[in-house]
């Protein structure tokens, strides 16, 4: 009796698996690393350091909010968006490990930035029907990624790494979120 043919072809399956195996590996790579005990200069740089530490967390739990408002919306969605929010999770709390006084900080660096605020309300605005709400979490995927990569550009080696490896997950769940449109 013969087998029925893959439901995708070989070369499809091994695309998606290529660009989810490269981000995973670059996110790991900057999620596993121990954060620098000599703050990479004086008492400014490492302020400066975890106030981007902080920032970049707000911002991934922004996003997860976003992945949750979606899901509570649209729960035929959650088979393809588990995996993708289950790694914005990880990056939240792979950017809170390297700060000293975590809960200090982020209250501090919160009431400052009424954006959180902002942006976590109109995470709750989910659009109607799928299609748009994919294209809406890829949009915010793609927006994060790019800030991040600009941002890596002005933190210490290690904060760098980690952003550099978050924003390359970003771009990479930006194109599996869009990846069905075609």
């Amino acid at each position: 009796m013969p087998f029925p043919p893959p439901s995708r072809t070989p070369w499809e399956v091994r695309r998606r698996s290529l660009i989810v195996s490269a981000a995973s590996a670059a996110v790991l790579a900057g999620c596993s690393a121990a954060p620098d005990p000599a703050g990479n200069g004086g008492g400014a740089s490492v302020t400066a350091t975890a106030r981007a530490r902080v920032r970049a967390a707000r911002d991934s739990q922004v996003l997860l909010g976003q992945y949750d408002a979606v899901l509570a919306a649209h729960p035929g969605l959650a088979e393809r968006l588990r995996p993708l929010r289950a790694q914005v999770a990880a990056h939240a709390a792979a950017f809170m490990e390297g700060t000293q006084d975590t809960k200090a900080t982020a209250s501090a660096t919160a009431t400052r930035s009424p954006s959180a605020t902002v942006s976590a309300s109109a995470s709750a605005a989910v659009p109607a029907d799928e299609r748009s709400a994919l294209s809406a979490l890829a949009a915010a995927e793609r927006t994060l990624a790019d800030r991040r990569a600009k941002e890596l550009l002005d933190v210490p080696g290690e904060l760098a790494r980690l952003l550099a490896g978050v924003s390359a997950s970003g771009s990479a769940h930006a194109y599996l979120l869009t990846e069905g449109e075609k």
